[in-house]
């Protein structure tokens, strides 16, 4: 069975106006939603941002594991041939 959690979507220190301490105060909310949303479409995501984004929200006890938002490259969404070039 697949326990059911509670999370919270949230867009980053620079580009929400509700911070995690706000969030952390919320019951039963276990987890931020989360999308690195200065990364253009298609671009890959650098770890460093990434870990950022885990050590902010492992700071306040929340885990991260619903990504959202991905920014994919139309080229994939379509089927391009170009796609391959993308990444």
């Amino acid at each position: 069975m697949i326990d059911m959690q509670m999370v919270f979507r949230w867009f980053g220190e620079n580009d929400d106006h509700i911070p995690l301490s706000n969030i952390k105060q919320i019951p039963g909310v276990t987890g931020i939603v989360w999308a690195l949303h200065d990364q253009a479409a298609g671009d890959r995501w650098p770890l460093d941002k990434i870990q950022a984004m885990k050590t902010e929200a492992d700071n306040y006890g929340f885990n991260i594991d619903v990504v959202e938002s991905v920014n994919i490259h139309e080229d994939i969404k379509l089927g391009l041939p170009s796609a391959g070039a993308v990444y």
